[in-house]
């Protein structure tokens, strides 16, 4: 794999993706697992990106404390770590082309969701705040599909949206519980195996790229045009989505 020139071609790039995605272009972070599992299998590409994930996240940490929302959390973390014990259970009963078809068909439904935003948009604005039981199933599903692909936003959003909260205790919100969330994934990623010392090895040659993928976040969250951008991500995110359900079906 550290020879591998179409590993770094497609390594490279997720990582930047998921800095970005941290940096401030929020939801493009789950176009990384697709792409690993273009040149390896799922597993390892979810175990590659965990310990940069948990990198990325002491930055966010640092720069979104004390923003975020108490209340919130006392509802989410649990369903989130509840979640993370249903893919824990599950994870010795799925081969990797199950898991493949399971990714593809997140990034398929995450980028159908994204195209229909503005039509749900008027949905949302006169949507009753979600329940608790709402907040409980939607953060499991969250932590679950975390546990999967490092694919637990689309999930969560669809619980915190309706609330309106303010971007940036949104924001924090997101960030502190996904910090939190990805260390206490280290556990079960080491006990099962998708940790090793092959992918570690890569994860710590590809660390550095970390603060350069949040740099860049910053950066074109203030000058690119944001519709342009996601546009493509999402439509790249799509084609990947349907080559990993195919593969995983056929």
């Amino acid at each position: 794999m550290m020879a591998d020139a179409a590993f770094f071609a497609v390594a490279v790039p997720a990582v930047l993706v998921s800095g970005i995605s941290k940096g401030g272009l929020s939801g493009l972070g789950v176009l990384a697992v697709p792409m690993l599992t273009l040149v390896m299998p799922p597993g390892e590409a979810a175990g590659l990106m965990l310990p940069i994930l948990c990198l990325m996240d002491l930055f966010g940490l640092w720069a979104y404390r004390g923003i975020w929302s108490r209340s919130q959390m006392r509802v989410i973390l649990p369903g989130a770590i509840l979640g993370i014990g249903i893919g824990v259970l599950a994870f010795g009963h799925l081969d990797d082309d199950a898991v493949r078809a399971v990714i593809g068909l997140i990034a398929i439904l995450f980028s159908i969701n994204q195209w229909l935003k503005p039509l749900l948009q008027r949905k949302l604005a006169e949507a009753s705040p979600p329940s608790r039981a709402k907040g409980l199933f939607w953060s499991g599903v969250s932590g679950f599909t975390s546990f999967l692909a490092h694919a637990g936003g689309p999930p969560l959003l669809i619980y915190l949206l309706p609330q309106r909260m303010e971007k940036m205790m949104l924001a924090g919100t997101t960030v502190v519980l996904f910090g939190v969330v990805n260390f206490v994934k280290l556990i079960p990623y080491f006990w099962l195996g998708q940790i090793s010392g092959a992918n570690l090895s890569a994860s710590l040659i590809l660390a550095p790229l970390a603060p350069v993928g949040i740099w860049m976040g910053l950066w074109l969250t203030r000058r690119v045009a944001e519709v342009w951008f996601y546009r493509v991500s999402y439509a790249l995110l799509f084609v990947a989505g349907v080559k990993l359900l195919h593969d995983g079906l056929a």
